[in-house]
């Protein structure tokens, strides 16, 4: 009778270690799949930007002739940053990979704040109905990619806590659960989005 009763204690311990893993596990995967998803929100926002930045640009071509570099600043900035949100797409929270769409989401930012102030002397271009236009959408979007990132760095704070608190560190560790990085503008003068107010 006490070999059995130590089989089913031995038994018992070992289902309630494989549900406390399979929970831990599970658990991990759902908070993993709650940031990833929250990046997909800012993702849908960074392409609607990007796509904005072309109708901007071709605005301003005609009044802006003798500011070329300043638009192919502009573009070259855009396709460094629809370049790193696809590759960030492709694995959000990687942070070699969320460092290097920060760098460039900021570069882009400081070149349309540049842009903006061109477009300050030049009262005609300010005016035009398709510029007040471009100019509400991408103050808009930009909002909407503030709340998509706060959403995401929410997801990956608690799915970061998650995975560095004892015992679930231990499931972490053994099934490849990597850290995640903040998406997060880290030059102070780039945290305000830029200037688009035409009035």
């Amino acid at each position: 009778m006490t070999g059995l009763t130590t089989l089913l204690v031995v038994l018992g311990i070992v289902v309630v270690l494989a549900l406390f893993f399979a929970g831990t596990y599970n658990r991990l995967v759902r908070l993993r799949n709650r940031f990833k998803n929250a990046f997909a929100q800012i993702d849908v926002q960074l392409k609607r930007r990007h796509d904005l930045i072309p109708n901007l640009v071709e605005t301003t071509k005609g009044y802006l002739k003798h500011e070329r570099e300043t638009l192919e600043a502009v573009i070259a900035a855009r396709n460094q940053a629809t370049a790193a949100a696809r590759t960030a797409s492709q694995n959000p929270g990687d942070p070699h990979v969320m460092q290097g769409l920060a760098g460039a989401e900021n570069a882009l930012t400081g070149t349309l704040g540049r842009l903006f102030a061109l477009v300050e002397a030049y009262p005609d271009l300010k005016g035009s109905q398709n510029m007040m236009q471009l100019s509400e959408e991408l103050t808009s979007t930009e909002n909407k990619v503030s709340f998509a990132r706060q959403a995401y760095n929410d997801g990956v704070m608690t799915y970061n806590t998650a995975r560095e608190s004892f015992p679930a560190v231990m499931v972490a560790g053994m099934f490849g659960f990597q850290p995640a990085e903040l998406f997060e503008i880290t030059d102070r003068t780039q945290r305000e989005a830029p200037e688009v107010s035409f009035t």
